[in-house]
């Protein structure tokens, strides 16, 4: 006759059924985790464009935090008629879905800008084609066109967090230019564009919110600091390389749980062209 199990023994054997079961949810949102990172690393840019004068860089840390791993992404390239398109934006949403949306997002953009690469005009057109594919998912957007012959740059922006400028003279401050709502919410939107000059010596810098908000720190002390860092890297004449660095690292202060990446360009002006 079969022995009865004991309450001790039915209380171990639901205990270790429970751990299994634990262990198989971890292992599977690891899982998740590894390929959300996979899939947004495999469509961030390998290279970025080499323009004499003015020099990109860029830094890119994924969350470490649980399962947020969002849709973070930057990117840069050559347009048809010579200018360089410069790209940064945050995906809603923190998993697989997320990164691959980003990816249909930054594909979209680089496609339709061998249409036109008007950022406002581009945004709009990218914000209708998201719209059309009937996904839930939304992003903000800043979209930028430089002209290496002028140092002129046009923006517009889909619902994204300013960027920050800097000047050789040590001024630095915050983007003021009017945006528009989020890529893929309501279809016929319009981007108002801005116009800037980068000069000599000077600084853009293009962030996510990762990199200046979290629950160490608001999202105004945050660009805040971002903007005394470009003042300082302006006036010592650092690479952009160092302050992109730079600025992912201050980024660990806000305590974040989100992606973070930072896109800065620098004018050298060491050809001699005023």
């Amino acid at each position: 006759m079969p022995r009865k199990l004991s309450t001790d023994d039915e209380l171990l054997a639901r205990l270790r059924t429970l751990t299994a079961q634990a262990r198989e949810r971890a292992e599977y949102q690891r899982s998740q985790v590894e390929l959300a990172i996979a899939l947004q690393r495999g469509m961030l840019p390998r290279n970025l464009p080499d323009t004499p004068r003015f020099h990109l860089a860029v830094r890119y840390a994924p969350a470490t935090y649980g399962l947020n791993v969002g849709g973070d992404w930057y990117d840069a390239f050559t347009l048809p008629d010579g200018r360089i398109g410069l790209s940064i934006g945050d995906v809603q949403g923190h998993n697989i879905e997320a990164a691959a949306f980003m990816g249909q997002v930054r594909a979209g953009l680089r496609a339709l800008a061998s249409v036109t690469g008007e950022p406002g005009e581009l945004l709009s057109r990218t914000n209708d084609l998201l719209i059309t594919l009937g996904n839930d998912l939304f992003a903000t957007c800043t979209f930028m066109r430089l002209d290496p012959e002028t140092g002129v740059l046009e923006s517009a922006r889909a619902g994204h967090i300013p960027f920050v400028w800097a000047t050789a003279d040590g001024k630095s401050g915050i983007g003021e230019d009017e945006g528009g709502p989020p890529l893929g919410i309501e279809p016929g939107t319009e981007y108002p564009v801005s116009r800037f000059r980068l000069t000599t010596g000077g600084m853009f810098v293009l962030l996510t919110d990762g990199v200046v908000e979290g629950p160490s720190m608001n999202i105004e002390e945050g660009l805040d600091q971002v903007a005394r860092l470009a003042g300082i890297a302006a006036v010592a004449g650092l690479e952009a390389h160092s302050l992109a660095a730079a600025v992912i690292k201050g980024a660990e202060q806000v305590g974040h749980e989100d992606d973070a990446a930072v896109l800065v360009m620098g004018h050298d002006g060491l050809d001699g062209t005023p």
